[in-house]
């Protein structure tokens, strides 16, 4: 990390007179002018120029004299040795020198050091000549500073030691996997450290600038983050209590998808616990990326800095240190490198921190074990998704929209307040209903952009409005069986029944009790033309539910699990075995429909909690669910003749009043009288006899 400075920067006017002394040292004591001074000249004029030998740079009579010019070189050193033998670096970078070896707990020996480099790091004139010294291998490093800092070379062996307080605090790095000038064989966190340590009077935080930097305020509340509520019944306790003690090695690994709040949530805890919050920078002052290696230096001098203060560090994108590596060609990650040292870290490291990441497979099994907790962060249900929705852009949706868009399960908050913060901005041009389509749009071309499923604005599998167990002629009490599922949190259900009596629906609606994600699988899901394929399809369905929380639910299943003593191929049985075992060892919700029970598997059913038949609506459901539609779509109640036609219905069913309220976007309905007509209608589709196919 070399500071390129202009040719004036390199004059004697610019030179401290200790620049002045390590630079002519470099030359004479270490051997640098065998490379400096050549036979027809300098190998760096400026840096002769600088040094007052710029008499030889061309000489009067075109003599360059090797002999002359390397005599006027030892004179210089000897009399700058006399003169500046007391001299001292700037009182700035003393001072700055001086807060760090009480904060981090440096020795004089560290301090000349360090010093010493940020001076590298900042001059030119003495880069130039450490240049001419030659590549040094690590053991060269502690004699080479030994001579130029007139300290004995035991004392700087010590203090560039793996566990040396510059080494453990990150403020300076020797590079000891290759052979390279002095200059970068030492390394510090970045440039501006360097030019920070200059600064008169810097803050602690001034020094790190572009390496670790305050968080700034969240803008949540720990109720937000209520889905997880069970982890942060011990999540916030355990740090309450560690940041009030001396404990060590307090870690806690966050993962989520993108957009879920991890960030946040840190924010969040740090303020609830009353404590400064410090994040390692994935980028530096220049806006350039930070690789591994720099964000774990980082991270040790926040260590350093902070050890002493009521503080949370978070470790956002650690897949840049624990993922970074590409196993194809078997190049290992930054973290693998250093495999012994982030041990330590997470065993030893005096502030608590958060490691934040997009997947919990970023990490090697050998490093999960050592965190405190591991937490997933997913998206929140639907509940939660509509609160945030109304709370960034309520002022351009109304309930309905709300609602809607509230059922993507993949819409993540970040998604969200992102999309609002556009909109509003240009609130002003638009119309209420522009602004709205645009808040839709931009949140829909984001979720197809990640690869999930864009808003659809009329979603046919999404609820009715109108929605309610009461409306479903089933066997059991759906609303007391859903209770019992909100606090068992498990339970195999089998509904079946004719088609279009609400299996499917109640499925989602129990979902939305539960406030967990819904995975619905069909035949067509799960099915394949290649043997195994099948059997593969539904261990994955069931292995997703699980790992997501999610109610799964399978419609058709009679495909699945048909009696084995009906089987006629070998792959018919080992549908239904697979079927079968995945059933009995899922742990969480399962639901699966079927029209036609009949002809399942007798060890299927006994393998169901709960077998709830689905019927046909019974006359009082009927005439309350008409009510409640026309109340909706604004009709007048329906009259009493309508009562009695609609009692006429033998098999009505609740999906065929979906099916005329989807006519109704295309087709309006005009009054109560018109919807049973309509009604009527589906059923007489249901029970005509089957029309002939042929010739007649």
């Amino acid at each position: 990390m070399k500071r390129q400075r202009n040719q004036q920067d390199l004059s004697p006017a610019h030179a401290e007179p200790i620049v002045q002394l390590w630079t002519l040292r470099a030359l004479v004591k270490l051997s640098g002018h065998q490379a400096f001074i050549r036979s027809h000249g300098f190998h760096d004029d400026a840096l002769a120029q600088a040094l007052g030998l710029g008499r030889w740079i061309d000489p009067p009579d075109g003599e360059f004299k090797v002999t002359s010019v390397q005599t006027e070189l030892r004179r210089l050193h000897q009399k700058t040795e006399q003169q500046c033998a007391q001299a001292m670096v700037a009182d700035s970078l003393r001072a700055n020198v001086a807060q760090l070896a009480e904060l981090v707990g440096l020795s004089q020996t560290d301090c000349r050091i360090l010093e010493f480099v940020v001076t590298v790091k900042n001059e030119r004139l003495l880069d130039e000549a450490l240049d001419c010294i030659g590549e040094l291998s690590s053991v060269r490093v502690a004699h080479a500073l030994a001579v130029l800092l007139g300290l004995p070379t035991e004392a700087i062996g010590a203090s560039l030691s793996a566990h040396g307080a510059l080494s453990r605090s990150g403020l300076v790095a020797l590079d000891r996997d290759r052979r390279s000038p002095l200059g970068s064989k030492l390394e510090l966190l970045s440039n501006g450290f360097a030019e920070a340590m200059l600064t008169p009077q810097a803050d602690p935080i001034d020094l790190l600038r572009g390496t670790v930097a305050a968080a700034a305020p969240g803008h949540l509340h720990l109720t937000d983050f209520a889905h997880i509520a069970p982890a942060l019944e011990i999540l916030k306790p355990y740090l309450q209590r560690v940041t009030a003690s001396t404990r060590r090695g307090v870690n806690i690994f966050l993962h989520g998808a993108p957009g879920t709040g991890k960030s946040q949530l840190a924010r969040t805890l740090a303020q609830a616990l009353n404590c400064a919050l410090f994040e390692i920078a994935s980028e530096d002052a220049d806006g350039d990326p930070v690789g591994g290696a720099c964000r774990l230096r980082a991270f040790r001098v926040a260590q350093s800095f902070f050890a002493k203060r009521q503080a949370l560090i978070v470790f956002d994108e650690v897949d840049d240190v624990f993922n970074d590596g590409f196993s194809l060609f078997g190049r290992k990650s930054t973290a693998q490198l250093h495999k012994g040292w982030i041990n330590r870290t997470l065993e030893e490291n005096p502030v608590p921190t958060l490691w934040l990441s997009n997947h919990v497979h970023t990490l090697d099994p050998a490093f999960i074990r050592r965190f405190d907790m591991v937490i997933e962060l997913p998206v929140p249900p639907k509940r939660q998704r509509a609160r945030i929705i109304e709370q960034s852009c309520g002022e351009l949706l109304d309930a309905d929209s709300i609602s809607r868009i509230a059922e993507a399960e993949t819409l993540a908050p970040a998604v969200v307040t992102r999309a609002a913060s556009v909109v509003l901005t240009i609130q002003d041009t638009l119309s209420p209903n522009a602004a709205a389509e645009a808040l839709e749009r931009l949140i829909s071309n984001t979720l197809e952009a990640q690869g999930h499923r864009p808003l659809l604005r009329h979603d046919p599998n999404r609820l009715p409005e109108v929605y309610d167990p009461m409306f479903i002629h089933a066997d059991a009490d759906l609303a007391a069986v859903a209770a019992g599922m909100i606090k068992a949190r498990s339970g195999r259900m089998c509904l079946y029944g004719p088609p279009g009596t609400g299996k499917t629906a109640y499925g989602r609606w129990l979902a939305q009790q539960l406030d967990a994600p819904l995975l619905v699988k069909r035949a067509s899901d799960l099915l394949s033309p290649y043997v195994g394929e099948c059997e593969i399809n539904i261990a994955r369905a069931f292995r997703d539910a699980q790992s997501a929380g999610a109610l799964l639910m399978i419609d058709e299943i009679d495909g699945f699990l048909k009696d084995r003593r009906d089987a006629q191929r070998a792959w018919e049985i080992s549908q239904v075995n697979e079927m079968l075992t995945q059933i009995e060892s899922f742990a969480g919700v399962f639901i699966a429909s079927t029209n036609l029970v009949e002809g399942l598997d007798q060890a299927a059913l006994r393998r169901f909690d709960l077998k709830v038949k689905f019927d046909f609506l019974k006359p009082e459901q009927a005439a309350e669910l008409l009510r409640r539609h026309c109340a909706n779509l604004a009709l007048a109640p329906p009259p009493a003749d309508a009562l009695v036609m609609l009692a006429r219905l033998k098999h009505l069913t609740p999906g065929d009043f979906a099916a005329v309220l989807r006519q109704h976007r295309f087709r309006p309905l005009i009054s109560s009288a018109a919807m049973v007509v309509a009604l009527a209608a589906e059923c007489a589709i249901k029970n005509s006899p089957k029309a002939s196919i042929g010739f007649i």
